[in-house]
């Protein structure tokens, strides 16, 4: 018998100790060239490492949670010692024929029927499939194709960073392959109490969390308890789903409000005569809907097969309320329509409904991009939850006074924190920069709401 082969590490970049998070085969196990071996991941990226013959898994040189870099050894692979594309031909000529068709089998036949085969003609390998891109794919044995999920490196990522055992997830992707929308889908089944498609069974929890503490408090001190309102129930909810199946990223900036400042304040004797109060809540929406308008993937919507994004040509921006009995989001539609007077008028009007529990069920529908402003409150930052479908949501801290350097010199001036958070299957990196990088220039100059 040959000498095995030393499978090791390819050059893998300038990548070094990076770990190893799975592995794919055991010792024993036939492979095909180009199979995958190992996962390794890296803080960027996800990558399999391919057989570079076909073998059998002699021994392996690692486990789970090693660092290893290029030329780090990974098995020892005896090269051509029973391949599973070599053993299936031999399999299905060994296997007996039936030297007569069943009754059943000739009833059918007498029908028109084609017959059921005879189990011994089954075999326990699956036929190789046909190569994908000129690559071929392994041949595994039923069992395994069945026990082994079909997903990409990615996606395993995702899984595991929610918890989610992806052997109970059914693929709905190309030949049954497992997708960021089949995982999503498997944990918001779980947490609505619907049991969701599995592969292998089990129970409605798609990660394994302890249990939720069962605690006496009383036996530490004085306790009270206190009912949560129903808009806490039913926000809570929402949001919790909203926090589990979107993949959140804030992107925080600050924007130079000093001039609107001013003609916000020349403005409010003004507006208190026509008995409304002039906040910068109004001058806010209309930036945001001239910034939707110049990147309107932010006025978009997710469908909910996550196939398609919905592009909005309607600007309804939803603006958080503060209430007794806690947070609601009324929307003030069109808003690319109204003036700024206008705007903060009805700003006001709402506002009162929602504490005074006046406001209609369609008063808190159609959104399709929201603001919550903590200004009046204080902080300096925080992360807003995207209120599904939309695909994003501006948070707006309290403006400080603070010297700013303009080229020759520091000047006071009043700066608003933005913190925008967006959902990362939709929108990345960059296109969220720019958008709030446009809106602080708009805010810096309300001029712009007019181009």
């Amino acid at each position: 018998m040959a000498n095995p082969i030393e499978v090791t590490v390819p050059d893998i970049g300038d990548f070094k100790d990076v770990e190893v998070i799975e592995l794919l085969v055991k010792a024993g196990d036939a492979v095909e060239k180009e199979q995958s071996l190992v996962t390794l991941e890296s803080d960027k990226a996800t990558m399999e490492i391919p057989s570079p013959d076909t073998g059998v898994v002699k021994e392996l040189k690692l486990k789970l949670g090693d660092k290893v870099s290029q030329g780090a050894l990974i098995l020892l692979l005896e090269a051509g010692a029973g391949g599973g594309a070599a053993q299936a031909p031999s399999q299905a000529e060994a296997a007996p024929r039936p030297s007569a068709p069943a009754p059943a089998a000739a009833s059918a036949e007498a029908k028109g029927v084609a017959p059921p085969p005879a189990r011994s003609d089954v075999s326990d390998e699956v036929p190789p499939l046909p190569p994908v891109h000129g690559r071929p794919v392994p041949h595994m044995p039923r069992d395994e194709l069945v026990s082994k999920p079909h997903a990409s490196p990615s996606v395993r990522r995702f899984a595991r960073e929610l918890g989610v055992d992806l052997t109970r997830v059914q693929g709905r992707g190309p030949k049954g392959r497992i997708t960021h929308a089949d995982v999503q889908g498997f944990v918001k089944s779980a947490l609505a109490g619907t049991a969701p498609a599995t592969r292998g069974g089990g129970g409605a929890l798609p990660f394994d969390l302890p249990a939720w503490p069962d605690v006496d408090f009383a036996k530490f001190g004085p306790i009270e308890t206190k009912k949560r309102s129903r808009i806490q129930k039913l926000s809570g909810a929402n949001l919790h789903r909203n926090w589990i199946s979107i993949p959140h990223v804030t992107q925080f900036d600050e924007a130079d409000i000093s001039e609107l400042e001013a003609f916000r304040k020349s403005n409010t004797a003004e507006t208190e005569k026509r008995g409304f109060k002039l906040t910068m809540l109004a001058f806010l929406i209309k930036a945001c809907v001239t910034a939707l308008k110049q990147y309107p993937q932010f006025n978009a919507a997710l469908e909910k097969s996550g196939e398609n994004l919905i592009i909005r040509g309607y600007y309804h921006i939803g603006v958080a309320v503060d209430t007794p009995d806690g947070l609601v989001v009324p929307v003030i539609r069109d808003a690319d329509r109204k003036g700024v007077f206008d705007l903060a008028k009805e700003l006001g009007d709402i506002s009162k409904l929602a504490r005074d529990k006046k406001l209609k069920p369609g008063d808190m529908q159609g959104g399709t991009f929201s603001i919550s402003s903590l200004g009046g409150i204080g902080g300096s930052a925080f992360t807003p939850i995207i209120n599904a479908p939309e695909v994003a949501i501006l948070g707006v801290s309290r403006s400080t006074m603070r010297p700013v350097w303009s080229g020759t010199e520091f000047a006071p001036r009043l700066m608003l924190p933005l913190s925008l958070s967006y959902d990362h299957r939709v929108i990345d990196g960059a296109a969220a920069a720019r958008f709030t990088s446009y809106l602080a220039s708009v805010l810096s100059d309300i001029r712009r709401s007019l181009l």
